[in-house]
């Protein structure tokens, strides 16, 4: 059989496990569970060269850096499609489909959500591969995970009977998405499976779906991938193109309207990291079932998650409660109440909060940097650039910059003249002069950057030269 073509779909902006997901730096990035990302460890999921091809990663172009350096991270390597605008999955996987089918109308593809873990990985990769048996005769097939309790934040599935190609592989009777709790033990009774979201397909069989149902998106995504461009290693598809494909996801536009749709069940401890109670869940735990992570500390407590980045967080006497510390925010919920979490972060978008969808931490292509603290006419951040990062060639109109190296060395361009700055020591950058700053070294380079001026706010900058084409 034929190597499996993994497509990974990182687009998602993770706001149900606010605050330390946010727009800015969504969930599948984050170490939630471990010490990998999600998105890491579901590369980590299809690295077998003789099961699966080199994978490719659909994200949207706010993601695109982070994408490519979180691979870097872990050495690994894959094709990297850019989504110029979010178009929902339907969108996303017609490009992926119209992308295998120029290499190959019959590429077998696995669609797989990057914040999603699989305990039994190696059962999984098995699975895969029957599943793919299944998808070269025609079926596109979904995985289905046993329920074990009645969830009203998944889809359901009803199988029907075992295709001829596979006994184990069930046609698809109907699909039902997020029903409430009575329903949702009716079913659990009644032998529906959860939809994981996650399934198989040969290419040219979804673009042949797709084609029929929903023909608009298919039109859009095949000339999006037809008219991509590459930049800087990363293929974008046409925005012209991409932007004509209705909002819709791949479930409504496909998998519940088509014949095909085929159901494996995957006993693989699935679990879709979509909020806080499932991380406590799949997290390690003391005697008193409290997950505790960073500087945190629970005397008198029980099933309590508490997480803390940056100050100490410490709780008495709570039972079955979250909290969540992160530099600029603080969630406190009560374990049942963790999906209403989404619902507290549009009312916070509603009342202007920064903290809503920004970090602290702000992610560049060279690295990143951090507020420590602002006030009037002045702001101190932590810059951290990595091994031949270089941030472009650029001046300010109303602020001065001091930077004072306190790792690894810095090249300065300081209007035109080339400056090698050690650790403790600094260089005064004037209002309005031309400077760049580059990391030569071989490790992460970490400065403190002092602004002055009038002015302080991102947009006062004039790019003049810039290797990773910002405007």
């Amino acid at each position: 059989m034929a190597k499996i073509l993994p497509v990974i779909m990182c687009g998602g902006s993770g706001t149900r496990v606010w605050p330390e997901s946010r727009e800015s730096l969504p969930k599948q990035f984050i170490p939630l569970i471990g010490d990998r990302s999600t998105f890491q460890s579901i590369v980590g999921v299809v690295s077998d060269e003789a099961v699966f091809e080199r994978p490719v990663v659909i994200t949207n172009f706010d993601y695109r850096f982070r994408v490519a350096e979180q691979l870097e991270d872990i050495g690994a390597k894959a094709t990297i499609l850019l989504e110029p605008e979010r178009r929902d999955s339907a969108a996303a996987v017609g490009a992926a489909a119209a992308w295998a089918a120029a290499r190959d109308p019959k590429t077998i593809v696995a669609i797989l959500a990057a914040d999603h873990v699989f305990k039994n990985e190696k059962e999984f990769v098995r699975l895969c591969g029957e599943a793919a048996a299944a998808a070269e005769a025609g079926a596109i097939v979904t995985f289905g995970v046993k329920p074990d309790h009645p969830a009203t934040g998944y889809g359901y599935i009803h199988p029907a009977e075992a295709l001829s190609v596979d006994p184990k592989v069930r046609r698809v009777e109907r699909f039902v998405e997020k029903p409430n709790e009575d329903l949702a033990k009716t079913f659990i009774e009644n032998g529906y499976l959860w939809n994981s979201g996650n399934f198989i397909f040969r290419a040219d069989v979804m673009i042949e779906e797709l084609a029929q149902f929903e023909p608009k998106i298919a039109s859009a995504a095949a000339a999006a991938v037809a008219l991509a461009k590459e930049d800087l290693g990363f293929l974008v598809l046409d925005r012209d193109a991409f932007v004509q494909a209705p909002r819709i996801s791949i479930d409504y536009a496909v998998m519940e309207r088509t014949h095909r749709a085929a159901v494996l069940e995957a006993d693989v401890g699935w679990s879709d990291v979509g909020q806080w109670s499932t991380v406590w869940r799949l997290s390690p735990k003391d005697a008193d079932g409290n997950s505790l992570r960073g500087r945190a500390v629970a005397i008198d407590s029980s099933n309590v998650l508490v997480r803390s980045d940056e100050h100490l967080a410490a709780v008495i006497g709570l039972d079955n409660v979250i909290v969540v510390a992160t530099g600029d925010a603080i969630l406190v919920a009560a374990q049942g109440h963790s999906d209403k979490v989404k619902q507290l972060v549009e009312k916070l978008k509603a009342d202007k909060h920064p903290e809503a969808t920004q970090h602290r931490r702000n992610y560049r292509p060279w690295g990143y940097y951090q507020s420590i603290d602002h006030g009037a006419r002045y702001q101190v951040k932590r810059i951290v650039v990595r091994p031949a990062g270089r941030l472009s060639l650029q001046k300010h109109f109303h602020r001065a910059e001091h930077w004072i190296v306190v790792r690894g060395a810095a090249e300065v361009t300081l209007n035109g003249a080339v400056h090698l700055v050690h650790e403790n020591e600094s260089i005064y950058l004037p209002i309005g002069s031309d400077h760049r700053l580059c990391n030569p070294g071989k490790i992460d380079l970490e400065l403190i950057e002092v602004q002055t001026g009038s002015y302080l706010g991102e947009d006062d900058i004039v790019r003049i030269e810039d290797v990773y084409n910002r405007r």
